[in-house]
């Protein structure tokens, strides 16, 4: 039986949290110029995860309710995010939280995984009236280098769900239908600098990737080095990401 979304991550929690790139302080500045995050406001991460987002939120003073269906990310945020952090095991279409009550909605690298059309109701019952809203995600960079062809064909070696899971990503239709309109873009650098012990904890917390024990997994790992030592420059490979910012007013349905 496949997964479900709130359950593709368990045992992934620690390598998710420690290899997962963060978010460029850029793209939070623009949520702070455009969409309403500043000292005191009410923000509301949808998928919060392990804290990635939820802690650049609070560095800038917001209070900060991360929504998390899947109980090993939302026990490890509680632990490591300090400050006006709650969290909540609602799911973003259903987030048991109070009507009109926050001043920015945000999603990091969760989207995919949500039903837009449910989500936008949701979002409109509790934001306040006029509040904004931004989904982020780190992508590759579209101009591809011999180091990510070689690491997506091991990928699609060793994982079956990879192509799949890809696919999900940053899709405008279902973005569009979640705002009621097509939300503004923008684009921030984000590169990602990895030894081999960051490749590998890179790899491992991504659900399609096989956990060890499972069939692909020492195959997948000894491949993995195999393409580390041939693209690695003093010890390091670049993994050519960029954030994307999707934000804007979701509106009410005429």
């Amino acid at each position: 039986m496949p997964l479900s979304s709130s359950d593709r991550f368990l045992g992934r929690v620690e390598a998710y949290a420690k290899y997962r790139p963060g978010y460029p302080a850029a793209a939070i500045d623009l949520l702070e110029a455009r969409c309403g995050l500043r000292p005191g406001a009410n923000a509301v991460d949808l998928g919060s995860g392990t804290g990635i987002l939820s802690a650049l939120l609070l560095k800038r003073g917001a209070r900060v309710f991360g929504i998390e269906p899947n109980t090993q990310m939302r026990h490890y945020s509680d632990l490591v995010l300090s400050g006006e952090f709650y969290s909540e095991g609602g799911t973003a279409e259903n987030t048991h939280m109070p009507d009109r009550f926050f001043d920015l909605l945000v999603a990091g690298q969760a989207f995919h995984w949500f039903d837009p059309q449910r989500t936008r109701s949701e979002a409109l019952r509790i934001l306040k009236p006029g509040a904004w809203a931004a989904l982020l995600w780190n992508e590759r960079a579209k101009d591809s280098v011999p180091f990510l062809e070689d690491y997506e064909a091991l990928l699609r070696r060793y994982a079956p769900e990879y192509d799949a899971v890809a696919r999900l990503r940053a899709q405008e239709d279902g973005i569009a239908q979640f705002f009621g309109h097509p939300p503004e873009r923008a684009t921030f650098s984000n590169p990602q600098v990895l030894d081999f012990e960051g490749l590998a904890g890179r790899v491992l917390s991504a659900s399609y990737a096989p956990l060890p024990g499972q069939p692909g997994h020492d195959p997948l790992m000894r491949g993995l080095g195999e393409v580390f030592e041939r693209h690695q420059r003093e010890g390091k490979v670049v993994f050519p990401f960029e954030t994307l910012v999707y934000l804007g007013k979701p509106e009410q349905p005429v």
